[in-house]
């Protein structure tokens, strides 16, 4: 049997209905406490919201994933206003945060609008006590960091953080979390990462449906790959594997008041 674990970053909505039924019969068998599955835009937080009504397992966060067209006005206003009326129901704001990887494919697009955005993410999970969620990756993860300081927000949790030692210090003074891919397995940065980075800021997740390479290449993403995860960053901490068990739920859940 395994030991407890919870997937603090997939995107469930995403999944194809038979997949998500499969990963929710599974969650038990594979002793899945919890699953945090974060939002794309208003309609994902809607079915995020939905989903969680039907399995207590599920934790949504609501948010805005920015590697996509900005929205508009009209669509921002109502995903706010989204976001109060149901903040009792969500664990955190997310998935929020700066498009590295659409700007990489289209120069031309412009970051401050998506900074203007952000801002409006982070002043609202301030308001509402909600720890939130990043997709703040290399050069665009210390201008994050920098609006977070700004509002003075403690709980903040950098999904798949990719980033220089700078930005990686900067981040552990700030008490900022991480969480660790299933491409731990095999990305020898994310690896440096976790060797790197202080237990007591780690969480772990899959980012499912997004597939991974190694032992994973073809297969689903499946939040049964978080003990995997566990054993490796084991084996890089030379840890016992049940203190580390027990340290990244415990975060988790601390982290995101579960």
């Amino acid at each position: 049997m395994h030991d407890v674990v919870i997937d603090s970053h997939i995107h469930l909505d995403l999944y194809k209905k038979d997949d998500q039924e499969l990963i929710l019969q599974d969650l038990r068998e594979y002793n899945i406490e919890a699953i945090i599955s974060v939002s794309q835009n208003l309609i994902s937080a809607q079915e995020n919201l939905a989903l969680s009504k039907q399995n207590s397992k599920i934790k949504p966060a609501f948010g805005f994933h920015p590697e996509q067209a900005l929205p508009k006005e009209s669509e921002i206003t109502d995903l706010l206003n989204f976001i109060k009326e149901n903040h009792e129901h969500m664990v955190a704001v997310g998935e929020v945060g700066l498009p590295y990887y659409l700007r990489q494919e289209n120069p031309t697009v412009a970051i401050e609008p998506y900074q203007e955005l952000l801002e409006l993410f982070i002043r609202q999970a301030s308001m509402l006590d909600k720890p939130i969620i990043l997709h703040a990756v290399y050069e665009d993860a210390p201008i994050v960091c920098t609006i977070l300081e700004k509002y003075s927000i403690k709980k903040a949790h950098f999904h798949w953080f990719k980033g220089d030692e700078k930005t990686i210090e900067r981040m552990q003074r700030n008490g900022y979390f991480i969480s660790i891919t299933p491409d731990v397995l095999y990305e020898r940065d994310i690896q440096q990462l976790v060797g790197n980075y202080p237990l007591s800021l780690m969480m772990v997740e899959t980012d499912g449906p997004w597939g991974f390479e190694g032992p994973f290449k073809g297969k689903l993403t499946h939040p049964k790959m978080i003990h995997n995860i566990v054993q490796k960053i084991a084996s890089i901490k030379r840890m016992d594997i049940k203190i580390i068990y027990e340290l990244l739920f415990e975060n988790t859940k601390r982290f995101y008041k579960l």
